[in-house]
């Protein structure tokens, strides 16, 4: 019989995706759609809170654990032990995601499409990550791409 010593707990990957004050709820659920089909373990909230979405036709919230937060602080001082925060973010701090290694333990965290990620959650985020396009996007699909890029086939960090 094997046990898994505490080594092996921490090359065990996993990650979550929410997002911090949410613009409509329709957003999220699309986001958590593709965050079922994608293999996310959980998804969460950070503000404004959104149980049940008519956009979340997989049913995603049953599916998968879902965390709402009610601050940035409350989010930051509970999340899983050695677990990094990838803020996603147009800025110019910003890595280009082509180019991103992604954490094995990691939640990626986006912002409401009108304001974006809250300038805290930027100081307290290990990472920053941003597309190479022009100009925002809906963050449901931002959210999506950043998931797509994980499952590929990419060098971990």
């Amino acid at each position: 019989m094997y046990l898994a010593t505490m080594d092996d707990n921490f090359k065990n990957e996993y990650f979550g995706i929410g997002i911090q004050n949410g613009k409509t709820p329709e957003n999220l659920g699309v986001l958590w759609r593709s965050a079922q089909n994608f293999g996310a373990s959980f998804i969460f909230t950070i503000g404004n809170r959104y149980a049940k979405q008519a956009s979340d036709t997989h049913n995603a919230v049953k599916s998968i654990p879902y965390y709402h937060y009610d601050t940035f602080d409350d989010f930051y001082n509970n999340i899983p032990v050695g677990t990094r925060i990838v803020g996603v973010e147009l800025s110019d701090e910003s890595e280009e995601l082509e180019q991103f290694k992604h954490p094995r333990r990691c939640v990626y965290l986006l912002g409401a499409e009108d304001h974006g990620l809250s300038k805290h959650a930027m100081e307290k985020s290990h990472f920053l990550v941003k597309f190479d396009t022009p100009k925002s996007l809906n963050v449901a699909i931002a959210g999506s791409i950043v998931m797509y890029d994980r499952q590929l086939n990419k060098e971990r960090s």
